[in-house]
């Protein structure tokens, strides 16, 4: 089989987003929500070959999802349909200005039933790089031992693992999340954190954190902060870009697009301020439109945020 830019594994899910509060009911919208997809989803539309695997519901959330999938180029191949549980769903609410609330239910869904049995594939197409989020080892104890093989198993085949900590308090606490992200962070060759993960990988300030994640082979530490940029380490080299400035409508998913933009980036052997510059330009898309991933761009549209505020493209 011919080989493949990107595997990575998660829960998908339908993401339902309502229109006002939702304890006041009326209107919502289903879209397609996950950490994990949303990265694939980003590099698929800059043109990187991509496959996604997991467990999704023989429901009609669970095809949505896949046919969503599919029409946006993620290879679908390993995914798994799960005839007794269902697909997990998120709710989302914008409580005020570009402040979203998420309610997850995905407590008994087929993606918490993820284990290694559905990634004993995942290696076929010789992958350059395994993109996996600290997300996925929160769902159930089969789910984050399945998480370890993988990681395992893309080392052991020389195969870079890129490692986004993705924390989510309301899935597990932060001391629990700690004794398993941080092995994990210290197999990848890639980490991605936020400002408020870092701790949970590392031990000290964002100087000393990031130095013993690169003593302990870690080749390169990506820290994301949102509006004030992002800030890479490599080989002693540190570099920071700067956020795009643009109106924010919805921040959810841009943490996913800069990692896609990054990736994709690095994928194109670009330098490292060059995958920052393009993290930070997908994350732009992001929050510029509702959606986790539906406004991220394709590899023409990169160069738009150049332009003009208030132009028009003719």
């Amino acid at each position: 089989m011919s080989g493949i830019d990107v595997v990575t594994f998660g829960e998908t899910m339908g993401s339902l987003r309502a229109a006002g509060l939702i304890r006041l009911g009326g209107a919502m919208s289903m879209t397609l929500g996950g950490a994990e997809s949303n990265v694939a989803i980003g590099l698929a539309r800059l043109g990187h070959s991509v496959c996604w695997a997991g467990r999704l519901g023989a429901d009609q959330v669970g095809d949505f999802a896949l046919r969503t999938l599919r029409a946006e180029g993620v290879d679908t191949r390993l995914v798994a349909r799960d005839s007794d549980r269902p697909t997990g769903l998120l709710l989302i609410e914008k409580r005020i200005a570009d402040i979203s609330r998420v309610a997850y239910y995905r407590a008994g869904s087929a993606g918490s039933a993820l284990d290694a049995g559905d990634l004993r594939r995942l290696f076929d197409r010789a992958p350059s790089v395994m993109h996996v989020t600290g997300i996925t080892p929160a769902l159930s104890p089969t789910a984050a031992a399945a998480t370890r093989w993988a990681v395992d198993a893309a080392r052991d085949r020389g195969i870079a693992v890129s490692f986004d900590v993705n924390y989510r308090a309301k899935l597990w606490g932060r001391d629990a999340a700690a004794g398993v992200l941080a092995p994990i962070a210290r197999t990848a060759q890639l980490v991605f954190a936020s400002d408020d993960e870092l701790s949970l990988v590392a031990t000290g300030g964002d100087s000393t954190a990031v130095g013993e994640l690169l003593d302990a082979g870690v080749a390169e530490v990506v820290v994301k902060r949102g509006a004030l940029g992002a800030t890479a380490w490599m080989a002693g080299v540190e570099v920071s870009v700067p956020a795009h400035v643009v109106p924010v409508v919805d921040t959810i998913g841009a943490g996913d697009a800069f990692t896609a933009g990054y990736l994709s980036a690095r994928l194109d052997g670009l330098g490292l301020e060059q995958r920052l510059e393009r993290g930070a330009v997908l994350g732009a898309f992001a929050v510029s439109a509702a959606g986790d991933w539906e406004s991220l761009p394709t590899r023409d549209e990169l160069a738009l945020l150049a332009g003009a505020a208030g132009s028009a493209i003719r």
